[in-house]
């Protein structure tokens, strides 16, 4: 018999806002977090913008000796986490240490420090100037030992990478692991901290990215017939993953249960989604079938849908594979429109927003997109400039990745 898993605590860090609250606030009211860059001089770039935080200063947060030692993806991990781990309102003192998990992910790790220490090797003339911190700051896998070592968690603890799909890897991994038995409660998530010259410069020498610079904050329209490219977002979001009983147990406010998770590959390209979303399809339809549902039962799906021309009709294919050309009643929408695309991050703070639209019953809107592309059927319903009273009881959030990852999870009322 498996056991259920539930949501117990909720933590972010975005474009949008600094918590949770704020965050969701401003999901719902439409704002855009895309803005010029002004984290270094993106000018001689093709795409000089981005959805950087606002107004965070990381001293309030953490002591100089904990972000001397740590890169910036780390030290978003630790903000949103503290915020899930006080929301959730489980003591240490009164569980067993080895019973409290992290599985955290991200898609890129450090890459701030890994670009500054090795451009500062380079300016050394071959002199060896490295710090003794660099190899523990940019591996990937240090904002879950962090989290393990700040808050004394001594149980499952280990990171997932899987691209932008990544936060919905490391969530499927906890809901397992606690359905399984073997954690009662898991910190999962991601964060992400990709705004510097070497990921910019990267993505947009692919073209992967919006060249709107004239008008950052309308440049991410997903499923518009003008969308030209994802936006870069950055952050973390957490969230407190717990087996049902021992929430119960404890009088710990519930969001919502984790139902079902899968993930496929789609075996087909480097960088691009298959047309025909195959292997979304697939992944979707098993995270349903696990779940005990259909997708006629589910009453938002946040897509992946980056804005990018292939990307976003692929998904479309995708459910409507699904649905095997039945009447589709899930409102679609995507909330990348307004955070950018946070990477392997974005599973995590799409993850919050599902949940808080069950919690709510409130679907956020999908913003800028004025003209769908004709390639969309005109039957699907999508959540589009204003945000939507709807019931919401049923939420799956998609996210797909580079090498063909694909990661679904479907949330449920309890």
């Amino acid at each position: 018999m498996l056991n259920r898993v539930v949501i117990t605590g909720l933590g972010a860090l975005t474009p949008l806002g600094n918590n949770v609250k704020t965050y969701w606030q401003n999901l719902v009211a439409g704002k855009s977090g895309a803005a010029t860059i002004t984290r270094f001089d993106a000018s001689l770039f093709r795409t000089q913008f981005a959805c950087e935080l606002k107004d965070f200063n990381i001293t309030d947060h953490l002591d100089k000796a904990e972000l001397k030692r740590t890169d910036t993806f780390t030290q978003y991990a630790l903000v949103a986490a503290d915020e899930a781990i006080k929301d959730s309102g489980f003591e240490l003192s009164k569980m067993d240490p080895f019973d409290i998990g992290i599985i955290w992910g991200s898609g890129q790790g450090g890459m701030e420090t890994f670009e500054e220490q090795v451009t500062e090797y380079a300016r050394g003339n071959g002199q060896p100037r490295f710090s003794p911190f660099f190899v523990p700051k940019f591996i990937s896998n240090m904002a879950s030992g962090m989290i393990s070592i700040r808050n004394g968690f001594m149980g499952i603890n280990y990171t997932t990478v899987s691209a932008c799909a990544t936060s919905n890897t490391a969530i499927m991994d906890a809901f397992n692991y606690i359905r399984l038995g073997k954690a009662k409660i898991i910190v999962t998530g991601g964060s992400e901290a990709p705004i510097t010259p070497a990921s910019i410069g990267g993505f947009s020498s692919m073209k992967a990215m919006s060249a709107r610079n004239d008008d950052p904050q309308h440049a991410s329209r997903p499923f518009d017939i003008d969308r030209d490219g994802f936006v870069m977002g950055e952050g973390a979001g957490a969230l407190v993953l717990e087996d049902y009983d021992h929430a119960v147990a404890r009088g710990a406010h519930i969001y919502a249960e984790v139902t079902g998770a899968s993930m496929t590959a789609d075996a087909y390209h480097m960088t691009a989604t298959h047309p025909e979303g195959l292997g979304a399809a697939r992944a979707m339809q098993q995270a349903l079938t696990e779940s005990g549902l259909s997708i006629e039962d589910v009453d938002y799906l946040n897509m992946h849908a980056t804005s990018t021309p292939v990307g976003d009709l692929s998904e479309i294919n995708a459910l409507l594979a699904v649905s095997k050309n039945k009447e589709i009643k899930t409102i679609i929408g995507s909330t990348k429109s307004m955070t950018g695309h946070l990477l392997g991050a974005a599973g995590a703070i799409e993850a919050i927003a599902a949940i808080k639209s069950i919690e709510n019953q409130v679907i956020p809107p999908t913003i800028n997109t004025t003209t769908l592309d004709p390639a969309i059927p005109d039957t699907l319903k999508f959540v589009l400039k204003d945000a939507m009273d709807h019931k919401v009881k049923v939420a799956m959030s998609n996210t797909f990745g580079f090498g063909g990852h694909n990661g679904i999870v479907v949330f449920k009322a309890i």
